[in-house]
């Protein structure tokens, strides 16, 4: 991958406080969108999905398609989403570490 486009998803996702919402429930076994929409308000369909796709594209998700009726789709993180996700962390502990006043 090159810089330009690493830094251009960084800023993507950084930038978007649905996409680090959306890493975090899958991260915490939440891997539905229905499940997704209903346990995040002011969460919806259109934005969610706009979301999930661009994370597959980044390859930080993976999409799981079921042929169901209804169909049924799943989001897995991916092991490059896990490092990605390792940095989210790092960018989390900093800020509290800001926040209390320790650097």
């Amino acid at each position: 991958m090159e810089t330009s486009s690493v830094h251009q998803m960084v800023e993507s996702v950084i930038g978007c406080k649905w996409s680090l919402t959306v890493i975090d429930l899958v991260r915490h076994g939440v891997h539905r969108p229905g499940a997704m929409e209903h346990a995040i308000d002011g969460l919806s369909a259109k934005v969610l999905n706009e979301r999930l796709v661009k994370l597959v594209r980044f390859g930080i998700l993976e999409k799981t398609s079921y042929p169901e009726v209804p169909p049924r789709a799943e989001y897995h993180i991916t092991a490059f989403g896990h490092e990605f996700a390792e940095l989210l962390d790092q960018v989390d502990q900093l800020e509290q570490r800001l926040g209390s006043g320790s650097p």
